[in-house]
């Protein structure tokens, strides 16, 4: 999977303008705007081509807006449309302007689309396996952010950023990311993982490691039609019988 993922990030920072305009065509953005009522002038940076450079921006090595603007301009060159200047400020304002529901639909849209995708060969044993997990991210130090997502109480106001806990459910075929929520940091891995629960679908395998071995949330899981792969947390102790395994083993099954 790392490989997988490595691969695809070289072929886009070696690509030559926005190559996200093939993988979220204008149709599926354009769509997005209109159902959220979202209302844009027809300019330069639209909110197309900004989200298209802005994820480029993303994944690319060279993080900079300059590197951005570039990429845009490339873009616009195939286009017989005014080329805008290097200056990197109308960028800047213009994904500001992006709204977080937009992105939030295209991310379920884009996660829709390659699950649709998914065929026999990729399925284990004729079941989807979808893996779980939780980590960090921190955003600017900005006031509205420190409220929102308050900084480590370890640290001294002003010496650190606002962190925010997120929890992910990803597809192991696609390596997509098909369901997501966000929390302060002192919110454990597992308090997420229920609130991810509801994006299951019968069949599925879930699979994750020590810090979502709970008992109850195994059989939640199974209730849905669904099974569990977690790795056995550290404070359970195995114990072994006549040759067997007895109470808990290295990995709790459903």
């Amino acid at each position: 999977m790392t490989l997988r993922v490595q691969i695809l990030k070289n072929k886009f920072n070696q690509s030559l303008g926005l190559p996200f305009k093939e993988l979220l065509p204008p149709s599926a953005i354009e769509q997005a705007l209109a159902e959220l009522k979202i209302k844009y002038k027809k300019r330069l940076f639209d909110p197309i081509v900004t989200l298209w450079a802005f994820l480029s921006q993303v994944l690319d090595t060279d993080k900079t807006c300059h590197n951005a603007v570039s990429k845009i301009i490339a873009h616009l060159a195939e286009s017989e449309v005014e080329i805008p200047s290097t200056d990197t400020s109308a960028y800047c304002q213009a994904r500001t302007r992006l709204p977080e529901n937009l992105l939030e639909k295209l991310f379920k849209f884009s996660a829709q689309s390659l699950e649709e995708k998914i065929t026999e060969e990729y399925l284990r044993c004729g079941r989807n396996v979808l893996v779980i997990d939780g980590s960090t991210v921190s955003m600017p130090d900005t006031v509205e952010n420190q409220k929102e997502y308050p900084q480590p109480s370890s640290q001294k106001p002003g010496c650190g950023f606002p962190i925010a806990k997120i929890g992910v459910i990803f597809s192991l075929a696609t390596g997509a990311a098909i369901a997501l929520c966000i929390d302060v940091l002192n919110t454990h891995d597992i308090k997420l993982a229920r609130r991810l629960y509801s994006f299951l679908k019968p069949n599925d395998v879930l699979l994750g490691d020590r810090a979502f071995c709970a008992y109850t949330d195994m059989v939640a899981i199974t209730k849905l039609g669904c099974d569990a792969v977690f790795r056995k947390h550290q404070s359970r102790i195995t114990t072994m019988r006549k040759g067997k395994i007895v109470g808990n083993c290295d990995k709790l099954v459903t």
